[in-house]
């Protein structure tokens, strides 16, 4: 065995250990489907906080042109709470994609 073919065989099995091991990195990087789930569900959530604040307003508009004080008040009780509930939703989601995306 000549030290060129030495050399040749050395220099492939240095190729396929850093393809191995770029290839191992990558997976790491990548998002399982489980987590992929947990994020669309998230967002699924944030959507429908959002559709119920779209109703709460309407809602609280209607009380204010009819003059009910009592469902005005109520009403903005719900909207704050939808609120509230919006920005746990996006911590959540924000938090599942950085967690997902940890090697």
């Amino acid at each position: 065995m000549s030290v060129k073919q030495a050399a040749l065989g050395m220099g492939m099995v240095i190729a396929f250990a850093a393809s191995a091991a770029a290839q191992q990195g990558d997976s790491a990087k990548r998002i399982t489907p489980a987590e992929k789930r947990e994020v669309r569900r998230d967002r699924r959530e944030v959507h429908q906080d959002r559709r119920e604040i779209r109703s709460d307003r309407r809602e609280l508009r209607r009380d204010v042109r009819e003059g009910d004080k009592a469902e005005v008040r109520r009403d903005k009780r719900e909207l704050r709470q939808d609120r509230r509930e919006i920005r746990q939703d996006r911590r959540e989601t924000r938090r599942d994609i950085k967690e997902a995306k940890k090697p």
